[in-house]
């Protein structure tokens, strides 16, 4: 049985590019990030990976990977599930707000706290604790069982629902999560054991100029 588990942060979207602050609003992807959607799909599909099921958030820039992934691999009529629980964290008052703003605003400690802390959220926001909150129960309950039963599954989130099911994949703790940066379009597969543990972990990654 595979019990395959591939994570797939989207592309870069149009907030990414300005360095904004993004959240739970809905930009798109740049021109960058919908190559970079592609890229991953072709690179899983000469890896010759396959997948049953994908899952994906409320917001179009997953979304979008989503597709453009599967439609590389030529599986654009496999079943695709949406779900809020996947939604990037909510940035609360900083959503819109462009990166290096709010650190001469609140000083670089402080907004790399909000960014990349467990439990530090940012004003009317959610932080990473939070996050994974309500990303690994649906992960839990929704997900992991289709990965149990033989499904091969993608999952197209964002970078902190992403760090959120990673951290407790590979094991890391509240300390270690604050240095995980998880690049757009690069996926992350996964391979179970039968206790639901991790049996082997790749980052799927090759030179640009070999496409």
């Amino acid at each position: 049985m595979d019990r395959l588990l591939v994570l797939a942060r989207h592309g870069q979207s149009e907030w990414n590019l300005k360095k904004l602050f993004t959240g739970w609003r809905d930009p798109d992807l740049t021109e960058l990030g919908v190559e970079e959607a592609r890229r991953a799909g072709r690179w899983l599909r000469d890896q010759g990976y396959g997948f049953d099921v994908a899952f994906t958030s409320n917001l179009k820039r997953a979304q979008r990977t989503c597709s453009l992934i599967l439609g590389e691999m030529d599986l654009s009529d496999i079943e695709v599930i949406r779900s809020q629980a996947l939604n990037e964290r909510d940035y609360g008052d900083l959503s819109g707000l462009n990166k290096d703003d709010a650190r001469d605003r609140w000083g670089d400690e402080q907004v790399h706290q909000w960014r990349r802390s467990y439990d530090v959220s940012p004003p009317g926001g959610e932080s990473l604790k939070d996050t994974a909150a309500r990303v690994l129960p649906y992960y839990i309950e929704t997900i992991l069982p289709r990965v149990m039963a033989g499904d091969r599954v993608l999952v197209a989130a964002h970078g902190n629902s992403l760090r959120a099911l990673v951290m407790v994949l590979d094991r890391m703790t509240p300390a270690t999560i604050a240095g995980l940066e998880i690049a757009t379009g690069i996926p992350l597969v996964y391979r179970l054991k039968a206790d639901t543990t991790v049996l082997m972990k790749t980052v799927l990654e090759r030179d640009i100029d070999q496409d």
